[in-house]
């Protein structure tokens, strides 16, 4: 373990004796407190919880202590002289320092998203903010480039580095010149001052999607066809209930309700969430990044954003998403055709013969009750929400050769909150702690999604092993008096995707704690995840997970076949969609700071998605929270799903629970994490170029 030389030494004690006083005492004092606590061992949920700042006040003082920390750690290695440099002494010790910093800056960030508690959060998001513009100055320091290109010019070539060392290194050194710290000085402080309002102006427009309340207040009446459990779970004014944009109930309303009028007002709802609020941030968010691509070099922020990754160039991108595009058009209309041949009663096209947007959601899930005699309601009664995740715990312990354990969290933001302890089976080491936070409340976060807290970590060479500890947000059902919280079949997917982002991250246990678990290039990113995805549209896998709230009989086998079927059903309209939301991304980031977002998405939509009515008083872009994660990339989910169905399809050949494969995936991909690039993990594993082929097949797009 990484403090074992200090048990021998007995420093050991004293430090862990100081980390149980900060449990007492509510967090640090002093600088000195401070880094004791972050270089206490992660080995049990009490280690974990004191690095929870647990109060408004915590969050400030742990932020300054973290940044403090981080400058002091820096200066030492900037004042060590050129010829006395060394890779544990210069780039590895930059790599620790960040890491133990970014612990900090993510759960500050993750409790700005999920604490109940205002002023938890709006410290929080003063916080993360600060840290974020602080981060600028610290880490675009030009000293630091100097530092490892006197490394790279003295003692690099006679220091044996492995390959890992060496591509760690030259990814470094491509990350100093993208961040500018080639740049003279004056040039360089303009580019500090952009990524300063770029963290200011994301965290905002985040800020503002996660407490946007926007509720509609209908009759009884006009929630008909909508389930009584989630009625019942609806907040009341009066005789009227209170309908919020949380996913669940908005698809619920979207796919079920009978009043055309209730859907178009929720849909209009919805779609206009943080607007206009975000209107003037996205324009600012778009402004300062094509100002900080093209003083960079580059022609604009995408082919800044692209550098890093897999694609490259706007060219490759480009191409790929038109060239999908025109792949699915022909199933596109032979989907569309097939729904106007459907509609359900009371449903119209407009003059020009096209779909309502709000109508679409409720056209298909009429067709699935009508044709296929299935309601996605009745499907989810088979998969109650504790059943279901432990079903889908034992597939990802059986192929991964891992044990998971509930354990009670020393301490949590919310009563709803659990904890997962993560060994591996065989020799019981210690991989992780993740936080499973699934239901929906006021002011939380509204997507499902996987946050790294702490990165794992495994150095043998420095005596170093630390575990990941992350969490999974998402916003599931809750149970009612009657009935346990039952997921639809969307919702299965979306957590066994997120879950594969869990395991990633667990798995990916590298030397540098900076480009482990899911720190890979974010056009690859979605890999792992999108290709554990696949496993709900398996027959065998499905029926394993499913099983009926009260007799606990897994889908009948007539159903099973429908719901893999089913798959092709709207593939064109998937793929179709997120190529529009990836080309929306794109051209808000093209050359040009100034951007008219709404006429951007308007034109796209009237391009590319032609069998559906655009309704130009919605704003979507304002809560399209990728366009802060992602950047111009969120081409990545489509680009990344070829690699995974190639995976996927490569591992169900074998079997998917054939452990020699189950092995190899795991060692060529997922315990990689970042340290090598993924073109060469993805031919190590597949022993081949990776190809389209399973892709389209799958898809039914061939």
């Amino acid at each position: 373990m990484r403090y074992l030389k200090l048990l021998v030494t007995g420093v050991f004690c004293l430090i862990l004796s100081s980390c149980k006083w900060f449990m007492r005492a509510g967090g640090p004092e002093s600088l000195e407190a401070y880094k004791k606590m972050v270089e206490c061992p992660l080995e049990s949920p009490k280690d974990i919880a004191r690095l929870f700042p647990k109060t408004a006040e915590q969050i400030r003082r742990f932020a300054d202590f973290a940044i403090q920390n981080a400058r002091q750690e820096l200066d030492s290695i900037l004042a060590i002289e050129p010829e006395k440099r060394t890779f544990d002494n210069t780039v590895y010790a930059l790599d620790a320092s960040q890491s133990k910093l970014s612990r900090i800056h993510a759960i500050i960030e993750v409790l700005s998203m999920v604490s109940p508690e205002k002023d938890i959060r709006d410290a929080a998001h003063e916080k993360e903010v600060a840290m974020s513009k602080l981060l600028v100055d610290l880490y675009t320091e030009p000293k630091l480039y100097q530092a490892f290109k006197d490394y790279q010019d003295i003692n690099m070539k006679s220091a044996g580095l492995t390959g890992q060392e060496r591509y760690f290194f030259e990814q470094s050194m491509k990350d100093f010149k993208r961040s500018g710290l080639h740049l003279p000085k004056d040039k360089l402080q303009e580019i500090k001052n952009i990524n300063k309002e770029i963290a200011q102006i994301s965290s905002d427009f985040m800020m503002n999607i996660s407490t946007d309340k926007s509720t509609l207040r209908v009759t009884r009446d006009e929630l008909a066809g909508v389930d009584e459990h989630v009625i019942k779970n609806l907040k009341r004014d009066g005789e009227k209930y209170i309908v919020g944009c949380d996913y669940p109930t908005y698809l619920e309303v979207m796919r079920n309700c009978t009043v055309g009028k209730t859907r178009k007002a929720l849909y209009l709802l919805f779609q206009n969430r943080a607007y206009p609020k975000n209107m003037g941030l996205l324009k600012k968010l778009i402004a300062k990044n094509d100002a900080l691509g093209k003083k960079l070099g580059f022609k604009s922020y995408a082919a800044l954003d692209f550098d890093a990754a897999m694609a490259q160039n706007t060219k490759t991108v480009e191409t790929f998403l038109y060239e999908l595009i025109h792949k699915t058009e022909k199933k596109v209309d032979q989907e569309f055709e097939l729904f106007k041949k459907n509609l359900p009663a009371g449903i119209m096209l407009d003059s020009d013969n096209r779909l309502n947007p709000w109508d679409y959601g409720y056209i298909v899930s009429e067709y699935k009750k009508k044709h296929f005699n299935i309601d996605e309601r009745e499907i989810a009664k088979y998969f109650p929400v504790q059943r279901t995740l432990e079903s889908i715990f034992k597939i990802y312990q059986d192929f991964l050769g891992l044990d998971f354990r509930f354990v009670k969290p020393d301490w949590a933001w919310h009563e709803d909150v659990q904890l997962i302890e993560i060994t591996d089976r065989a020799t019981k080491k210690l991989y992780g702690y993740l936080f499973l936070d699934l239901y929906p409340r006021d002011n939380k976060y509204s997507h499902a999604c996987h946050w790294t807290l702490v990165s794992p970590q495994e150095d043998s060479k420095r005596d170093i092993s630390t575990p990941d500890i992350c969490i999974v947000i998402a916003n599931f059902p809750k149970a009612t008096k009657d009935r346990p919280a039952l997921l639809k079949y969307d919702n299965v997917k979306t957590f066994f995707h997120e879950f594969g982002h869990a395991m990633h991250g667990v798995m990916g246990r590298t030397v540098f704690a900076t480009q482990s678990g899911t720190a890979v290039k974010r056009d690859f990113v979605e890999v792992p995840s999108q290709m554990f995805e696949e496993w709900m549209s398996n027959k065998d896998m499905l029926a394993r997970v499913s099983g009926h709230y009260q007799t606990g009989k897994p889908l009948p086998e007539e159903l099973l076949d429908k719901k893999i079927a089913l798959k092709k059903l709207t593939s064109g309209y998937f793929v179709q969609g997120q190529c529009f939301l990836a080309l929306a991304s794109l051209l808000y980031f093209m050359p040009g700071a100034q951007k008219d977002t709404d006429a951007i998405w308007r034109d796209l939509h009237r391009r590319f998605i032609r069998h559906t009515r655009f309704i130009p008083e919605t704003h979507p872009q304002m809560s399209f929270v990728h366009l802060v994660h992602y950047g111009a990339k969120y081409y990545g989910y489509m680009w990344a799903k070829v690699f995974a169905l190639d995976i996927f399809y490569e591992l169900k050949k074998h079997g998917l629970e054939n452990e020699k494969m189950a092995q190899k995936f795991v060692d060529c991909i997922l315990s990689k994490g970042g340290s090598d690039d993924p073109n060469k993990l993805l031919r190590d594993f597949l022993g081949r170029e990776p190809n389209q082929e399973a892709f389209l097949k799958d898809l039914g797009l061939v």
